[in-house]
């Protein structure tokens, strides 16, 4: 106790500044979080793109929709979301011929000429092909042409629950990560 009545408390600068740089006002705080919550959607978006190639039988697909799952982390708030881009303009152009399966003896093709729009929508690759993952998420209506009925494509809502799932266990990840990082600064 000091000569005037007062308390002298040891350390206790050394810990408002420890607060202070545990603070989200902090920039580097600021940036450590953010690395973190990108880690963790990254994560997620690894988990859905499986998801998408195992469970909607896209083993097969040698266009790579899956890569159409992509991840933002947010600037002014701490969070981010993960959905199926929707591509404004499509990236390199590439066209890709499906295999020719025939029969011995099987007389094969199209008999129809192939219009710029198919050859277009065959030509997309990778993220480009997202419309592929919002036609089997949420399905169509049966789709007629001028040469007769092209069936629809039912719905399969398979990546509400799927990333809603995986964002939860993020989230739980995420608490632990950030408790490291706050321990790490306070102790």
């Amino acid at each position: 106790m000091a000569d005037n009545g007062t308390i002298e408390l040891k350390g206790l600068d050394e810990r408002i500044k420890q607060l202070g740089e545990a603070s989200t006002k902090n920039p580097m705080m600021r940036n450590r979080i953010n690395e973190v919550i990108r880690q963790a959607l990254a994560q997620v978006r690894k988990t859905l793109q499986s998801d998408a190639r195992s469970g909607l039988q896209m083993d097969s697909d040698p266009r790579h929709a899956y890569k159409a799952v992509r991840y933002a982390v947010y600037r002014r708030i701490f969070g981010g979301q993960v959905n199926i881009l929707q591509s404004r303009r499509a990236g390199a152009m590439r066209l890709y011929e499906p295999p020719h399966t025939l029969k011995e003896g099987q007389r094969g093709g199209n008999r129809r000429r192939r219009t710029q729009r198919t050859t277009d929508l065959m030509s997309y690759e990778g993220k480009d092909r997202g419309f592929i993952l919002r036609f089997l998420n949420a399905g169509t209506d049966t789709r007629r042409t001028r040469y007769g009925n092209r069936g629809a494509i039912a719905p399969r809502n398979w990546f509400g629950p799927a990333s809603q799932q995986q964002l939860q266990h993020a989230s739980a990840n995420l608490d632990k990560m950030i408790d490291d990082i706050i321990r790490g600064i306070l102790y």
